[in-house]
């Protein structure tokens, strides 16, 4: 039997009407004879208000207990829908990260997974249960709990698809499908039926805020196809596969808000110097997007970069 993971993201799930909807979806994949994986956000802006609560008690508050913190948005939403699923008359079963076995560094906030557990999920699958799974966190070699940072639920929707070797991975949100740039902003903008993955890839780089780059780094690595639709409509969406739409690349434009930029002057333009900043700066996590270098004067250059907000 096919397995199909369901990724919801906030927005989808923001009040219990929505939350209803997204089970009716998983429910009607289970009817066609699929084994359903669903993945769910954070409820709306309940991230933001814990990060609130945390700033009420700390300006700057321990990573490791920002994780536990943040990590219980995710758990009231996978509860919330095993609930609405067994309300339609289906068996659910809702997993935390550790619960389900995602393995992560210790990298607080911005951990990368190490490794996914399958046997527990493939037990409860095969006992007919629709496994609704906590995004953006995992545990780490001591048990603590970690999160995955920007895009992590698409991130966990993803790699689990990945080892599940699900049939696709459908990523639900509050547009319907991949545009070559934002359609608030430009009503011309068109929907791209099919897309590759370098393509998309591209595009999330550059801020596209459809899917996270990461997300589909992984998607490129394990070949796992991406079906990005509205949660709200029936519109086909958009498929992210290794082969584009047609022999001509897309076309796009994409935007990010959230974007710091930073320059270093009086950098000694000699080989080596570069690599040693950006090398120190990776050790920390911490995703470069943009950089560009002017011509040195007199031996000396000036770096700018740019860095998320956050």
């Amino acid at each position: 039997m096919s397995i199909i993971v369901q990724k919801f993201g906030g927005t989808s799930v923001g009040t219990s009407e929505r939350i209803v909807a997204a089970a009716k979806r998983a429910v009607a994949a289970k009817r066609a004879g699929h084994q359903v994986v669903m993945v769910v956000s954070a409820r709306g802006k309940k991230t933001d208000e814990l990060v609130s609560l945390a700033a009420e008690m700390s300006s700057t508050p321990p990573a490791r207990e920002m994780d536990m913190l943040l990590s219980t948005g995710e758990q009231v939403s996978v509860a919330l829908m095993a609930m609405a699923v067994h309300a339609l008359g289906h068996k659910a079963v809702s997993l935390t990260g550790a619960q389900i076995g995602i393995k992560t560094d210790s990298t607080h906030t911005k951990a990368r997974i190490r490794s996914i557990s399958t046997d527990r999920m493939r037990r409860l699958l095969d006992d007919g249960n629709i496994v609704i799974a906590a995004g953006f966190q995992g545990i780490d070699e001591d048990y603590n709990i970690t999160t995955l940072g920007r895009g992590g639920s698409d991130t966990t929707a993803v790699a689990l698809a990945a080892v599940l070797q699900a049939t696709a991975c459908e990523i639900y949100t509050d547009v319907d499908g991949v545009y070559t740039t934002d359609p608030r902003i430009v009503p011309e903008a068109r929907r791209v039926s099919r897309i590759s993955y370098d393509e998309m890839l591209e595009l999330a780089s550059l801020g596209a805020g459809v899917m996270h780059s990461r997300a589909i780094e992984f998607a490129k690595k394990f070949d796992v196809p991406i079906h990005v639709r509205s949660s709200f409509t029936d519109i086909p969406g958009t498929m992210i596969v290794a082969q584009p739409e047609a022999e001509t690349p897309v076309s796009g434009a994409a935007l990010t808000r959230d974007e710091a930029r930073i320059t270093i002057a009086g950098v000694p333009d000699v080989p080596g110097t570069s690599w040693e900043i950006f090398s120190r700066i990776a050790r920390h996590n911490i995703t470069v997007d943009m950089i560009v270098q002017n011509v040195g004067q007199q031996g000396k250059a000036s770096i700018s970069f740019t860095v998320p907000k956050n």
